[in-house]
């Protein structure tokens, strides 16, 4: 039993502060020119989502 408790590996825990303070340095690292093409891709998407219209469809009984 004691072997078998060895081998066990244990999971890292994630550090949620480390991971954003990466993701804030890496945006800042950014040229003006990527902020400014990022910043338009995420317009053109919003726009195209408000304009969707979503259509729910009810599922078929798959007892018929």
């Amino acid at each position: 039993m004691e072997k078998q408790q060895k081998n066990i590996l244990k999971e890292p825990t994630p550090n949620y502060e480390k991971a954003e303070d990466d993701l804030l340095k890496n945006g800042l690292n950014r040229s003006y020119t990527e902020r400014f093409l990022m910043m338009t891709t995420l317009m053109k998407r919003n726009i195209m989502f408000s304009k969707a219209i979503i259509k729910h469809k009810p599922l078929s009984s798959s007892k018929e």
